[in-house]
């Protein structure tokens, strides 16, 4: 772990999303602003209309020389806030109100208590971690601070971003089960930065620079986000039956000890597989192919 000791924070922009959480996100950013102004910082919240907007206004905070981005959501909301924050050491502070909230498990975040968060922002102590960067086929990046998913884990969300209804974590599990009908070998092609090619037919490919996605499935258990690589967690085409055994081993990460699991380290790799997209952070991303490299120490993270 690499530490950076810094003056006390004093000045941050709030960045919120009403919708993340199901409605619980607009709450606890009330909350936690109280409670910052009321440690004696300063506070501009701020709330996008839209991705693009919230994006725009997060890169002109950061641009303006707070001392902190503190982003009020999920992981889709830190995943935006990376897009301005990533190698500008304008540390990230978060206060967990998502569904998932992987990146707050990863570095022991209060999850449930916004005022408990503000006290750890306020607190100002900051851990320098690694980040992925994508380039997809077209040339456009974008930053990841968990897990990169493709396969059936990406085909699950495909399915639910075309749900409407219902919502929340039930139109996932709907979506889970759909895929799960449809479940078929995925043809994959993995190129490791030592020249190493895998192909094989998958269920699954995940890179990760943390251990979990999807609300705690530890998906890459080794994963540690700040020793300079990536976490490639490989799952076999099998059976439905032996997958529907399989898939409560990720929650608790001893899904590497089947044979149908592999597992590799590298800090850079490309991924391609036909009609299959790439989802990080629980956003979408781009289609495959991709390209995915680990950048060490490109962000500043607020942590207890």
């Amino acid at each position: 772990m690499s530490n950076d000791p810094r003056p006390a924070v004093r000045r941050v922009a709030v960045l919120g999303n009403p919708a993340a959480g199901a409605g619980h996100a607009a709450p606890a950013a009330h909350r936690a602003v109280a409670r910052l102004r009321a440690l004696g910082l300063q506070v501009d919240p701020h709330t996008g209309r839209d991705p693009e907007d919230a994006l725009r206004l997060a890169r002109e905070a950061v641009a303006d020389g707070v001392d902190a981005l503190v982003t009020v959501g999920g992981d889709g909301m830190i995943n935006l806030a990376l897009q301005a924050l990533a190698g500008t050491g304008v540390p990230l502070g978060v206060i967990p109100a998502g569904t998932g909230n992987d990146h707050a498990r990863e570095y022991g975040l209060p999850r449930d208590n916004p005022e408990a968060a503000a006290d750890v922002i306020a607190a100002g102590r900051v851990r320098t971690v690694d980040l992925g960067r994508i380039t997809a086929a077209d040339g456009t990046t974008r930053w990841f601070g968990s897990v990169l998913a493709t396969g059936f884990d990406s085909l699950v969300s495909d399915r639910a971003n075309r749900l409407r209804w219902p919502r929340g974590r039930m139109r996932y599990n709907l979506a889970i089960l759909a895929e799960f009908a449809n479940l078929r070998p995925l043809p994959f092609r993995v190129t490791l930065a030592d020249g190493t090619v895998i192909e094989r037919d998958l269920t699954l490919a995940a890179v990760g620079n943390t251990r979990s996605y999807g609300g705690g499935m530890l998906i890459c258990p080794g994963a540690l986000p700040d020793d300079g690589q990536l976490d490639l967690t490989l799952v076999a085409a099998m059976p439905r039956l032996r997958i529907a055994r399989f898939f409560p081993t990720i929650f608790k990460g001893t899904h590497t000890r089947h044979p149908e699991v592999t597992t590799h380290r590298t800090p850079s790799l490309r991924i391609e597989s036909p009609a299959i997209t790439a989802y990080a952070d629980g956003e979408f991303i781009a289609p495959l192919p991709v390209e995915v490299t680990v950048t060490p120490g490109a962000l500043h993270l607020l942590v207890p």
